[in-house]
């Protein structure tokens, strides 16, 4: 296995990774939250970091793909454990709660709601919702990226 057919191959992970993405979002009718979007964008560098490791052959872009893709992997990660209540999310897409709020305070949080909240699980198989599938396929993905590296 050369270099350029791994960087080709984690390259077509981050873009089909992408691809699923918007499948659930137009397809499947499941708006993406904050964190689902921030998601994308280390998937989305990758992608061009791959195409640009295909013309132009250096070490450095397998490198600068491993950091796309466990950014991505990173993000699923914290994702995921928002979604199991393991941590807090963003304030601006989780509940924040409603004790001792007044009726006035209770109104501006609901007006201020998200529509798509980040603390829920939307789709899930095998018990790993999609942030975490996410997740695993990405830190996949890096070491593919790290191992082309070590290739000449």
């Amino acid at each position: 296995m050369t270099r350029q057919n791994l960087v080709l191959v984690a390259a077509l992970g981050s873009a089909l990774m992408l691809a699923g993405a918007f499948g659930f979002q137009y397809i499947g009718d499941m708006p993406p939250c904050k964190l689902c979007l921030w998601q994308r964008w280390p998937h989305g560098a990758a992608v061009v970091i791959g195409l640009l490791a295909m013309s132009i052959p250096l070490r450095l872009w397998s490198y600068l793909g491993a950091l796309a893709a466990a950014t991505t992997a990173g993000i699923a990660l914290y994702h995921a454990g928002v979604e199991l209540s393991w941590w807090q999310g963003p304030t601006s897409c989780t509940s924040s709660g409603v004790g001792g709020l007044s009726v006035d305070d209770l109104m501006k949080q609901i007006m201020a709601a998200p529509v798509i909240r980040c603390d829920e699980i939307p789709w899930s198989f095998a018990g790993i919702s999609m942030a975490g599938w996410n997740g695993i396929v990405s830190a996949g993905l890096a070491l593919i990226w790290l191992f082309s590296a070590r290739l000449k």
